[in-house]
């Protein structure tokens, strides 16, 4: 009897053993070279609303991939010019609205939805997508675009080594600022109360008297 319960103790400790060491030759993945970030409106939200206490009513949340420049021209180069992009690297940039916001003077509603742009050297087209969990541009579907708006090119006065997006208040409502190497381009993002035009949907004619 004392021989069996040896054996299973041993049996026991060298499955143990073994699960241990199985566990231990797993490894997890390395850093992403263009490690995934996030941007608030308003701006540090968790943080400075949900940690500090200030007042503010969550509106947008981006999130995306920053590819790093690494000595290499951007811009005409490794994004093409007229080409759709990803905005970043790997998946393709999302961002989620929470409440209805008009961009373009078009409605976009609450929701979250994929950002693509169309460099230019002047401009920039700034496509929300309503295909979301995309990789790249490779699928990208014009059909399920809600909306497009140019915006014009501007150089920022620091070259930017990786991709970045930020939010901006303005008194509209807020910018989305975008730029990487010497590109900065800041799509207006309105929810004040105006007149807008439903994405898609045409304008109706006024009333004759």
């Amino acid at each position: 009897m004392n021989t069996l319960k040896s054996l299973l103790v041993i049996a026991g400790i060298t499955v143990a053993s073994f699960a241990t060491a199985t566990a231990q030759e797993k490894k997890m993945p390395p850093v992403d070279p263009s490690p995934m970030d996030m941007a608030y409106y308003p701006v540090m939200y968790p943080y400075v609303c949900k940690v500090k206490g200030e007042p503010g009513t969550l509106v947008a949340r981006a999130i995306f991939s920053r590819p790093q420049k690494k000595g290499r021209p951007i811009f005409g180069n490794l994004v093409e010019y007229g080409k759709v992009w990803r905005l970043g690297a790997n998946e393709a940039t999302e961002v989620e609205f929470y409440r209805p916001v008009t961009i373009g003077n078009k409605l976009v509603p609450k929701g979250r939805y994929t950002i693509y742009a169309i460099p230019t050297e002047t401009k920039w087209t700034v496509i929300f997508n309503k295909q979301t969990d995309i990789w790249g541009a490779y699928k990208y579907e014009a059909s399920m675009d809600l909306v497009r708006t140019d915006v014009p090119v501007s150089t920022p006065a620091d070259e930017l080594e990786a991709f970045s997006m930020v939010f901006e208040k303005a008194p509209y409502g807020a910018n989305l600022l975008m730029g990487w190497d010497k590109t900065q381009v800041s799509v207006p993002i309105r929810w004040s109360e105006s007149k807008v035009v439903a994405a898609n949907t045409p304008a109706k004619a006024p009333k004759k008297k």
